[in-house]
């Protein structure tokens, strides 16, 4: 039976979705027959993948030496990403974006030989899933093993340190995180204009000057200050716009993995009703079975009965004629001793 969960697996994950149910039904079905309960089980326990999911399945099963290479792509990305490597992050990115098209194309052209129709393909949802298996491990394993149910997504790319997150978000933190910045790294443009700027101003001031010089000092530094206030408040708008921005995609992630959860649930149940009424075809399929074969034998019984009545009638005619033969002998007898 191991062979027969692993013939209908692979047919289940690579064949159109659109025949996985009758698939899956037939092969519980044999297994029932069997006598394997628990590999009926397992067989029921297969969920039908979306589109996108037997596309991803496709290609995995299809060309597994594209998806091996996929893994070790995502593994170099995360490695050059947690260590800041700008060079070679960037050419790994360009790598990616190249390499994520060529896997789309090549499960385009598996699907379509497969028999799907080419317009109708969710091409967005599976290039969505490379690209998250690049940047998360446990999806680029589930990936792997051909068996996707769903598609994936991922908001970001790869593993972001925390400092530099600090630096891009904005805000105050800045200033305080170039404590935090990697040796070489430069600080940003306003911590390293300003002490310049103070240290010539200080110079400035303990040299005499006209009120001319010291006026146009003045105006310099006020000037930088409200330049840096004006970066200041541009970095505090940036930050609370990514924090509201952040909080509205974390409600619609909760709502959508509350909807997926529903959606879950009802498949389950829908799963259940449907191997339910599958079984109660199977019982009244042998119901009828027995049915059949009884009326089948009592119809072959109707048929002897039917020959013995006649055989019986043809006796009895036969002992009638006899009587009466005998009776008018014994009357002619009597007639004329």
């Amino acid at each position: 039976m191991p062979n027969l969960i692993d013939d209908v697996v692979r047919r289940l994950y690579e064949e159109p979705p659109d025949g996985f149910v009758a698939t899956r039904a037939a092969a519980i079905a044999a297994a029932r027959s069997a006598g394997d309960r628990e590999a009926a089980k397992r067989l029921a326990a297969l969920k039908k993948p979306t589109v996108a999911a037997w596309v991803v399945n496709l290609l995995a099963r299809r060309r597994p030496d594209l998806i091996s290479e996929l893994v070790q792509l995502s593994g170099a990305l995360r490695a050059a990403q947690r260590e800041l490597q700008g060079d070679q992050l960037r050419e790994l990115s360009q790598q990616r974006r190249v390499f994520v098209s060529a896997l789309v194309a090549a499960a385009r052209k598996l699907a379509v030989a497969a028999g799907a129709g080419a317009s109708k393909l969710p091409l967005d949802e599976v290039e969505a899933t490379f690209t998250a298996a690049l940047a998360d491990p446990e999806v680029a394993d589930q990936v792997r093993t051909g068996r996707l149910i769903r598609a994936a997504a991922y908001a970001g790319f790869g593993e972001v340190p925390r400092p530099r997150l600090r630096l891009i978000t904005g805000g105050d933190d800045d200033l305080s995180s170039d404590a935090a910045e990697p040796p070489g790294r430069a600080a940003p443009d306003g911590a390293q204009k300003r002490p310049a700027r103070i240290a010539a101003g200080d110079s400035r001031e303990d040299t005499p000057g006209t009120a001319a010089e010291q006026a146009a000092r003045e105006g310099e530094a006020r000037e930088l200050s409200a330049r840096e206030a004006r970066e200041r408040a541009v970095r505090e708008r940036r930050r609370r716009e990514n924090k509201r921005r952040r909080r509205e995609l974390e409600r619609d992630l909760a709502s959508a993995e509350a909807a997926e959860r529903r959606a879950d649930e009802q498949l389950v149940r829908a799963e259940a009703a449907e191997r339910d009424a599958e079984d109660l075809v199977d019982d009244l399929e042998a119901q009828l079975a027995e049915l059949e074969r009884r009326r089948t034998e009592a119809v072959a019984e109707v048929a002897r009965r039917k020959l013995a009545r006649r055989t019986a009638e043809r006796e009895t005619a036969t002992a009638r004629r006899r009587v009466g033969d005998v009776q008018a002998a014994l009357d002619d007898l009597m007639t004329n001793p």
